[in-house]
């Protein structure tokens, strides 16, 4: 079956270089039917998982459609990617698929490039968190430019919990916040609360109390966050920081309403730990008998001075 379907791929090349091919009578190559041939031959090589074959196919696809100027060479490109995936080749895969992004923004259909840079973004992430990040923003970019608001702060969403799970704790701040502005402004208040949660978790792992406490000074203004069970937990979280009460601390961070937050902010509250280490709540001591022989302390005499009043 493989050997059938190689075979049949090659038969498609020989076709594809024939009309390409220049002559007496024929001026000019014929690019719009070797762009067809080339496309049959990626798709034979793919079926017999032969993938550096049908990514070389792909690419001649592309040229070919570029020289013919037509739309359907951002589309090769982007499958000339797809096949350099299949081969596990992923960083020369997502630069594919990011020239064909830009090729469909130059072309007027951004929604296609939109969709093209989130799959290079999907690709990379677990090899490389960052370019993943960058592809992901430029991704809510598109969108936001198109207003499409939703699709853009989803976008968005992904980046922030990769930023936080590198710790890259000063640019997961302001995509946080680039976030919350997207919710504001379609009026989901709700995930505002939460957005603003998340955030004060990364400011206080970047030990900035002040920013965390402006966080939440800021967001009173959003409809219904003042008198929230959320901000409720937030001003509980900020005192306990604040005095350095790990227990208070901890108690907040292990709420139903942290712990079932987005993985990496769960993760987060968890994991927070006040400054210097902090202070546990102690039970109160029982008073110890003095052993015999043990003069009172100044404190005993003088409490002892005043003990019947102080007629």
């Amino acid at each position: 079956m493989a050997a059938q379907k190689i075979n049949e791929g090659l038969e498609h090349l020989a076709k594809a270089e024939k009309y390409l091919k220049t002559g007496f009578l024929k001026w000019k190559p014929d690019y719009d039917s070797a762009a067809s041939e080339y496309g049959k031959a990626a798709v034979a090589f793919k079926n017999a998982k032969q993938f550096e074959q049908a990514k070389d196919a792909c690419l001649r696809e592309a040229i070919a459609h570029e020289n013919n100027r037509a739309y359907l060479f951002q589309l090769a490109y982007e499958q000339a990617g797809m096949m350099l995936k299949e081969m596990q080749k992923l960083p020369e895969a997502v630069q594919l698929i990011e020239k064909a992004s830009m090729m469909y923004l130059e072309n007027g259909t951004p929604d296609t490039a939109a969709m093209a840079l989130e799959r290079a973004g999907k690709l990379i992430e677990n090899v490389d968190p960052e370019k993943a990040v960058q592809l992901y923003q430029q991704t809510a970019n598109v969108f936001e430019n198109e207003e499409r608001l939703r699709q853009a702060v989803e976008l968005l969403g992904k980046a922030s919990r990769l930023l936080v799970r590198g710790r890259r704790f000063d640019e997961a701040a302001l995509s946080i916040q680039k976030e919350k502005n997207i919710y504001k402004e379609i009026e989901n208040y709700p995930t505002c609360y939460k957005k603003t949660i998340a955030q004060v978790l990364v400011h206080l792992h970047r030990n900035d109390y002040v920013a965390a406490e402006r966080c939440v000074r800021e967001s009173y203004s959003i409809p219904g966050f003042n008198g929230s069970e959320d901000c409720a937990a937030l001003e509980q979280l900020l005192e306990g920081y604040d005095q350095q009460d790990q227990d208070q601390v901890s108690d907040v961070c292990s709420s139903p309403l942290f712990k079932y937050m987005d993985n990496d902010y769960a993760k987060l509250g968890l994991s927070l730990v006040v400054p210097g280490g902090g202070i546990k709540k102690k039970s109160p001591a029982t008073p110890q008998a003095k052993p015999d022989g043990v003069t009172a302390t100044a404190a005993d005499e003088e409490e002892d001075e005043y003990s019947g009043g102080l007629c």
